[in-house]
């Protein structure tokens, strides 16, 4: 029986051809079936890929070889959950849009926040209490899906948008208060943390493995909210069976965690909708999230 595994990582490292790692890295997925996307820069590597366990196994211990014990998470898959493979090399890792303010040494990101294991997150907040603020450093739609208790989200549609966000000084008075940026399985927050720090925030920390890990730890028995929204054919994943419902339907505001894209030609709407409004949308109704 075949047990579809996915695995999400990341390496900030110096790659000198990242040419050649894309190649590389297209031959070893395409050789053992697997499918998910790959982004190589000169900053390094980030990685969904998914497959059957034996081969994504195999692919995990081959790319360790090369870029040393990366932290890798693994979630259950359905099989189905990417539609082809995609190895792309780009300037940024995640496009914040400033790759002349990112450098990388062999230790990950120089000047980024500190890293905080989710038991150290709660150590914080037991001893601070709501002076810690919670930054999210995903986009819109993926935190009205889940989210933080009390967090802070960026009025953003996109990664490219956070500079401008930041620079445009509403942020500027938590500069002088703990702050504990998290995403999805950490990378973006790598970047957002040191792109902080440079404009002045002073006591900038990141969610170390990102949501996904402390989801792992705490479930839904923390400090966590909802369901986490994933960039594969499954959409949202929970952490328990008691999983927070947060989200509100766009169109008549009720409560869910439903996403769905829209079927008109051309249209690349994606949105939360009750499945009721799902039913009798004469725009939207591809629905995304049954599984």
């Amino acid at each position: 029986m075949v047990m579809p595994k996915i695995v999400l990582f990341y390496s900030f490292t110096p790659l000198a051809d990242p040419e050649a790692v894309r190649l590389w890295q297209t031959e070893l997925c395409e050789r053992l079936e697997l499918t998910g996307r790959i982004i190589v820069s000169p900053h390094g590597i980030n990685a969904t890929v998914g497959g059957a366990l034996v081969d994504v196994k195999q692919y995990v211990r081959r790319t360790r070889a090369y870029f040393g014990d990366i932290d890798v998470k693994w979630s259950d898959g359905t099989g189905a959950d990417f539609p082809k493979l995609s190895v792309k090399v780009r300037d940024e890792l995640v496009t914040f849009g400033a790759p002349s303010e990112i450098e990388v040494d062999e230790h990950g990101v120089v000047g980024g926040g500190v890293h905080l294991a989710p038991e150290a997150v709660h150590e914080l907040v037991g001893q601070r209490g709501d002076e810690v603020v919670f930054f999210d450093g995903r986009n819109g739609l993926e935190a009205q899906l889940g989210r933080f208790r009390g967090a802070v989200v960026p009025d953003v549609g996109a990664t490219r948008d956070f500079l401008a966000e930041l620079d445009s000084g509403k942020y500027d008075e938590l500069k002088g208060r703990p702050i504990v940026t998290y995403c999805t399985g950490g990378i973006r927050c790598e970047v957002l943390s040191a792109l902080m720090i440079r404009r002045g925030f002073g006591e900038v920390y990141q969610l170390d493995g990102g949501i996904v890990r402390y989801g792992e730890k705490y479930g839904d028995d923390g400090l966590w909210e909802g369901s986490l929204y994933v960039f594969d054919g499954r959409q949202r994943v929970d952490f328990s069976d008691h999983a927070a419902v947060v989200g509100s339907c766009a169109a008549c505001g009720a409560a869910t965690n439903e996403l769905m894209d829209c079927a008109q030609p051309g249209c690349k709407a994606h949105q939360i909708m009750c499945p009721a409004c799902v039913a009798t949308s004469p725009l939207c109704t591809t629905h995304r999230s049954e599984r």
